[in-house]
């Protein structure tokens, strides 16, 4: 199976590395992407938004020949709930990790905008969202962070297709139960609606974080393979 990995803000394709060879060993094909604009100054930046964070999702699925599963972290959720909108004939399954389903029009968030992008905050900025990553983690993941194009985290996402609700969407949420995170989203209304309209939605806790795949990217890989192997199970 063609797995396509989104990363969170921030990050580019290397921070799926730890996490990717234990899926080519199940004998997936993960395709782990950067998003345009990560890293560039706003005079490359300024005009990107989320639109195209999808748009370069949606030509990885049609570049590959069979259905493919997206795995999308935090603010990557949301790109791969979009491009499984614009999709959703080849979309086998969404997991999204430490994120939920963004209903229509949703954005991420508001970021300190610097010269013209939105740079890392840095860690204190997570308080307890970080607290399983220890000083080396820390370190080595704010020395490769990227800033990101300003638009992004701000810009609305576009959802038109319903047929979206009929793929499969499993949560990995970091520290959070299923219990707690539907008591969650019945306090954010239009999320807890769009969840409530796809026809499979289930939330696996991992035990971690908000960024498993750099504190537990073993854990987080074999249930990223759980979750494939239950879409080929059903395909069968």
């Amino acid at each position: 199976m063609d797995i396509i990995l989104v990363p969170g803000f921030w990050l580019d394709a290397s921070s799926w590395d730890q996490v990717s060879p234990a899926l080519r060993d199940a004998g997936h094909r993960p395709l782990p992407l950067t998003m345009p604009g990560v890293g560039a100054p706003a005079s490359d930046s300024a005009s990107l938004g989320i639109a195209d964070w999808v748009a370069t999702t949606v030509a990885q699925i049609d570049a590959c020949s069979a259905p493919v599963v997206l795995v999308g972290h935090s603010g990557g959720g949301n790109v791969v709930w979009a491009a499984a909108d614009q999709r959703p004939d080849r979309v086998s399954r969404v997991i999204l990790v430490d994120t939920v389903p963004p209903p229509p029009g949703a954005a991420v968030s508001e970021f300190e905008v610097v010269d013209g992008v939105v740079p890392f905050p840095g860690w204190d900025f997570f308080e307890d969202d970080a607290a399983d990553l220890d000083d080396e983690v820390r370190a080595r993941t704010a020395a490769a962070a990227l800033s990101i194009p300003a638009r992004v985290p701000t810009d609305p996402i576009a959802l038109e297709d319903e047929r979206r609700h009929r793929i499969p969407v499993t949560m990995l949420s970091g520290d959070a139960d299923e219990q707690q995170v539907r008591a969650q989203l019945a306090e954010w209304a239009s999320y807890a609606a769009e969840v409530a309209a796809i026809e499979s939605f289930e939330v696996v806790r991992v035990g971690s974080g908000h960024w498993p795949q750099f504190s537990q990217p073993e854990r987080l890989a074999r249930l990223i393979i759980a979750a494939v192997d239950r879409t080929e199970h059903d395909e069968r």
